[in-house]
């Protein structure tokens, strides 16, 4: 399978659905948002963007299944499935707060090889493919050199339905916000992520997320000469609820400081 043309392809779809949210952002009014739980939003915005990447991807790769947020999208697939998130940051486009994209990845029996981030107000497109290297808008990536925590700026998401784990949570950013350069709270893990592939950012932690979140990430990361794990290291990551994503440099300082709070 040729990985960079199919990349090139599903950018297109990803362009469109990033263009319609934000033309719909113009005129949005809080008073169409629904609640799929306690702080769990969801709009006619994400769904229609989510209808629009179906049918577009369907079109492209039709042997592919779909794991999606919305799930507009029908079954998953045996071997390849494409995970959607139509818009990842929908608290900050509810409200306005510019920071929010749209995460298109492409996995092969649950190994993501392809993954798409188009943040939607800097107009940034991060795409990376399986031994393609990383890029943004045609021009490559890389993660940041710096090889030191405390020189380190990271980025955390905020628990905001599952609480089980604030005590182990904490203790990490009380120990980040002592021992780094600070953290950020952006509002969207694959924009976190994308900005970590880029070097914005040298690491992201966070608990309670979903495939859809982090898989395109994970890949875009990777390529960029990153790292992504679970809280004890391993690779449970995609399915398992928990991510530390970083550059070479920091990665094991990091992790070791993650484990350590959250495996204690």
């Amino acid at each position: 399978m040729n990985l960079k043309a199919l990349c090139d392809a599903a950018k297109q779809p990803v362009k469109e659905a990033a263009v319609f949210i934000r033309e719909q952002r113009k005129s949005f009014s809080q008073s169409v948002v629904e609640y799929k739980g306690f702080n769990d939003l969801v709009s006619y915005v994400d769904k229609n963007a989510e209808q629009l990447l179906v049918e577009r991807l369907k079109i492209i790769f039709p042997e592919a299944g779909f794991i999606t947020e919305e799930n507009t999208a029908g079954s998953e697939g045996q071997d390849y499935n494409w995970i959607i998130d139509p818009l990842d940051g929908t608290t900050n486009f509810v409200h306005g707060l510019p920071c929010f994209c749209v995460s298109v990845a492409l996995a092969f029996k649950g190994t993501v090889v392809l993954g798409i981030i188009h943040e939607i107000n800097l107009d940034e497109c991060f795409y990376a493919w399986q031994d393609g290297g990383a890029w943004m808008n045609g021009n490559r990536i890389y993660v940041s050199p710096i090889s030191e925590l405390k020189k380190s700026l990271l980025a955390t998401g905020f628990p905001y339905t599952n609480f089980s784990r604030m005590k182990e949570y904490m203790e990490v950013f009380d120990y980040c916000m002592r021992n780094t350069h600070g953290l950020r709270r952006l509002g969207s893990a694959a924009v976190d992520m994308a900005y970590v592939a880029c070097g914005r950012l040298e690491g992201f932690y966070e608990y309670g997320l979903n495939a859809w979140d982090i898989a395109a990430g994970c890949c875009i990361i990777k390529e960029a000469g990153g790292s992504v794990a679970d809280f004890s290291g391993g690779d449970n990551f995609l399915f398992g609820k928990e991510l530390v994503a970083t550059n070479s440099g920091i990665y094991n300082e990091f992790l070791s400081v993650v484990k350590d709070k959250f495996n204690s």
